[in-house]
C-alpha cells in the first residue's frame, strides 16, 4: 500500500487522471452489473427518452436504459479487450523470446509466418475472417489475438535480441543454465518495461478495434450491450438533437485517452531511469 501511495504521489496530474479513469472503468467492469438499475435487455420506456430521474442518460433506440447499457457494455467491451490483449501478449512474447534466443530456422519460420499475417491490413483481414466464420465471441477472440500477437512478437523479438547478447546472459549460459531458465530469469525481466508499455497501447488498439467492428455490425451481436454497437444503434438520434449516441462514444474516447496518459507517463519514467 505504501508503495502504491508513493507511486501516486510521483505521478503527473495527467497520469493521475488516467489512473482514475482506468480504476473507475475497472470497478464498473467488476461490480457494475450488480448495481445497474435495470436488466441488460429490459425495455423500460419509450424510444430515446430524455435524461431524467428515472433514466439518468435517457433511453436508447428501442427504449432500454442507456446507463444500464453502458454498464453492461463495459463488462463486454473491456472484458473481451483484456482477454484478447492478454492472449496476444503471452503468445507473442513467448514466441518472440524463443525466436531471439534460438535463432536459426526457428527465427526464420516464425518471422515469415508473422510477415504473412502482417501483410494483410488488420481491418480487412478481420472483416474477411469474421464474414466467413461468423461473428461469435470465440471467433472474435481468436482473430484479434492472432492479429495482435504479431505486433507483440516483433517488439519482443527486437528487445530480446538486444538483451540476449548481454554479458549476464552469456554468463548464465556458461554456468550451464537451460534455455527456459535463461529466457525466464534473464531475458524476460529485462524486456518487461517496453512490453508493459506496449500492453497498454495494444489494449487501446484492441479496444478501439472491437468498437469499430461492432459499429460495422461484425462485433458483439444484439441484444448484448457493447459500446461500439450502441453508437451505431443510436446514431440516428443525433439528427433529432438527442445525445444517445454520444454517451458510448464518450466513454470509448475517455478510456482510450486515460490509458494513453498512463502509458506516456510510464514511458517517461522509464526513459529518465535509463539516463
Amino acid at each position: 500500500m505504501k508503495q502504491i501511495m508513493h507511486t501516486l504521489k510521483r505521478m503527473s496530474p495527467s497520469a493521475l487522471f488516467g489512473v482514475t479513469v482506468i480504476v473507475l472503468n475497472l470497478l464498473v467492469f467488476l461490480v457494475g452489473p450488480a448495481l445497474a438499475p435495470y436488466g441488460e435487455t429490459e425495455v423500460v420506456g419509450d424510444v430515446w427518452l430524455p435524461m431524467g430521474a428515472g433514466h439518468l442518460l435517457g433511453t436508447d433506440h428501442i427504449g432500454r436504459d442507456m446507463l444500464t447499457r453502458l454498464i453492461y457494455g463495459a463488462r463486454n467491451t473491456i472484458g473481451i479487450a483484456l482477454l484478447i490483449t492478454f492472449i496476444a501478449f503471452v503468445s507473442g512474447t513467448f514466441l518472440g523470446l524463443a525466436a531471439a534466443t534460438l535463432k536459426g530456422w526457428v527465427d526464420q519460420v516464425l518471422g515469415r509466418l508473422v510477415d504473412i499475417v502482417m501483410a494483410f491490413p488488420p481491418l480487412i483481414f478481420a472483416l474477411m475472417v469474421l464474414s466467413v466464420m461468423g461473428t461469435s465471441v470465440t471467433v472474435l477472440v481468436v482473430v484479434l489475438s492472432l492479429l495482435d500477437s504479431t505486433r507483440v512478437f516483433r517488439l519482443a523479438r527486437a528487445v530480446a535480441m538486444d538483451v540476449e547478447v548481454m554479458p549476464y546472459v552469456e554468463a548464465a549460459r556458461l554456468r550451464g543454465e537451460g534455455l527456459w531458465w535463461v529466457m525466464r530469469r534473464e531475458i524476460l525481466p529485462n524486456t518487461l518495461p517496453p512490453l508493459i508499455a506496449e500492453f497498454g497501447m495494444r489494449f487501446c488498439f484492441v479496444f478501439l478495434f472491437i468498437s469499430a467492428l461492432s459499429f460495422l455490425g461484425l462485433g458483439f451481436q444484439p441484444p448484448a450491450a457493447d459500446w461500439g454497437s450502441m453508437v451505431r444503434e443510436n446514431a440516428g438520434a443525433i439528427t433529432f438533437g438527442i445525445p444517445a449516441a454520444l454517451w458510448p462514444a464518450s466513454v470509448i474516447a475517455v478510456l482510450t485517452i486515460g490509458v494513453n496518459l498512463v502509458v506516456d507517463w510510464f514511458l517517461n519514467i522509464q526513459g529518465k531511469s535509463t539516463h
